[in-house]
């Protein structure tokens, strides 16, 4: 495999020395891309498109056709395990995810197994190793899934909620069922994150979307305990390079240095915390990765170089950030507004190195 030719988000995450700070943004490969929503169109439907390695890597490149960003995500969706494992996702129009087979019977959740990646999850590493040999080691490719806990509200649920009820029913009620989902899935995910190293990601991330929606005791024994798990069994180098990992849990800013003990090599903020508090918190344990407000790319250039400066500025002198948004990137962004930030953080991040 050749050497990057831009491993500044590499560096960025192991904290080690850049001259500038790296920037890639959460579904930077969406639908606020027409050639994105062409793309959708051909495949039929997102599954499909998910499914499609062809299709996933075109749209997995798309954005860096447009920007100078200094990292690919491999297109995909965190529901891939739960689908693998025979719940049957399916996208209602508007709706969102929902699975025909939601984790109900006891006897349904005893027998849970975690797929094979190899055989199951194919196509999603099908698309790893092709999107890697596209990129020709220009910049890095990350993998990513869902927390098992992230993963276990959809599966248990069957589709999105508000307050996922019958989740944190069983939660309460039947934590002995909860916590044999959870084992299942926290092997399912550490497999699958390994699986898409060897096909060629170069960083991973673990998405806990739901976890901030816990209590504190709940937050450290269902969420947090499951995807330290997953941090302790992922490979951490590969063919000779360091593979970085990031945890992401939305609305976890009061627990970060809790998510920087699991071990992981960087914390992702959503936009709720500052940066700089955040920085003083967790120190030299792990790198940040954040935190615009996403709704920031929906104003005006003049009103992103402001944003986007201060949290530079807050975060401040040195190394170990990557700058991201504090969730993913909105459907109605303009792309000339994503064109402004990058522009911005290029042009001011070097001065803090």
């Amino acid at each position: 495999m050749s050497k990057l030719k831009n491993d500044t988000l590499i560096r960025a995450l192991l904290r080690e020395p850049t001259p500038y700070t790296p920037i890639w943004l959460m579904r930077q490969a969406g639908r606020y891309l027409p050639e994105y929503n062409q793309a959708r169109a051909r495949a039929g439907s997102f599954l499909a498109l998910c499914k499609n390695p062809d299709l996933a890597t075109e749209v997995t490149l798309q954005p860096l056709a447009r920007y100078p960003l200094d990292a690919a995500i491999v297109f995909s969706d965190i529901l891939t395990i739960p689908d693998a494992m025979g719940l049957g996702l399916y996208f209602a129009d508007g709706e969102g995810p929902k699975f025909e087979r939601p984790l109900r019977a006891e006897w349904e959740i005893r027998d849970l197994t975690a797929p094979d990646p190899t055989a199951h999850l194919r196509y999603v590493l099908d698309t790893v190793s092709q999107v890697r040999r596209a990129l020709a080691g220009s910049v890095p490719l990350i993998g990513f899934a869902g927390s098992p806990f992230t993963l276990a509200c959809y599966m248990i649920e069957g589709q999105g909620s508000s307050d996922f009820a019958t989740v944190k029913n069983m939660l309460y009620q039947r934590p002995d069922l909860l916590h044999h989902i959870l084992s299942v899935n926290a092997v399912a995910v550490t497999a699958y994150l390994n699986a898409q190293i060897e096909a060629g990601a170069q960083a991973v991330m673990v998405f806990d979307t739901w976890g901030g929606m816990l209590s504190h005791a709940a937050f450290h024994e269902f969420s947090l305990s499951y995807t330290a798990r997953v941090i302790a069994g992922l490979k951490r180098e590969h063919e000779g390079a360091r593979v970085p990992n990031i945890v992401f849990t939305k609305g976890g800013g009061g627990w970060l240095e809790s998510i920087a003990a699991t071990g992981c090599d960087a914390v992702g903020l959503d936009w709720t915390v500052d940066i700089g508090e955040a920085r003083a918190r967790i120190g030299a344990r792990a790198a940040l990765q954040g935190n615009l407000d996403p709704a920031v790319l929906l104003s005006s250039p003049a009103a992103i170089q402001r944003e986007a400066g201060a949290i530079l500025e807050r975060y401040g002198l040195g190394n170990g950030h990557v700058f991201n948004l504090g969730h993913g990137i909105s459907q109605l962004t303009p792309p000339e507004n994503v064109s402004a930030l990058i522009e911005t953080v290029r042009g001011l991040s070097g001065s803090y190195h």
